[in-house]
């Protein structure tokens, strides 16, 4: 795909990988890449979208005991295409579009014969996108690095 996912080993693993790429993009972001290409197959509606708050779980450094954090507001969709594929998603927020979206695209991914062209026109695209904007906000912070002297140096 691109150098920011490394080739999945598992079939699993590329959908995971494919999933968390459209949960974190925009709806907006989605549309116009795929605004270019043909259509997608239709679907229809199997779930939603919908949406809902779900417990955000966490573990004090990492292997604590587990806490809850707090709740998150979720939108899900779940979408069959005509040949039975089933396409499922899960986003942050309350973007009903962008859910319906990637639930449509997962399930378009899963055939074999549309699923490069899609990696290389939306999924690698995104993921670059990400990847540029997770560098530039590592930038910004390494900006702002203090370098401290312990007082033994100074002895």
């Amino acid at each position: 795909m691109d150098a920011s996912l490394p080739p999945a080993a598992t079939e699993q693993e590329a959908r995971r990988r494919w999933m968390g790429v459209l949960a974190r993009a925009s709806g907006e972001a989605i549309a116009a890449l795929l605004a270019p290409l043909p259509p997608l197959p239709p679907h229809r509606r199997l779930r939603g979208p919908e949406t809902g708050l779900v417990m955000v779980r966490g573990r004090q450094g990492g292997d604590g005991a587990p806490f809850n954090l707090g709740e998150m507001t979720v939108t899900r969709c779940s979408v069959a295409l005509e040949d039975g594929r089933v396409g499922h998603a899960y986003v942050a927020g309350r973007d009903a579009w962008q859910a319906e979206l990637a639930a449509l695209l997962d399930a378009a991914l899963q055939d074999p014969a549309r699923r490069p062209a899609l990696l290389r026109a939306v999924i690698a695209p995104l993921a670059e996108a990400e990847a540029r904007r997770r560098a530039e906000r590592a930038a910004r912070a390494a900006a702002t690095r203090v370098e401290f002297l312990t007082m033994a140096t100074m002895r």
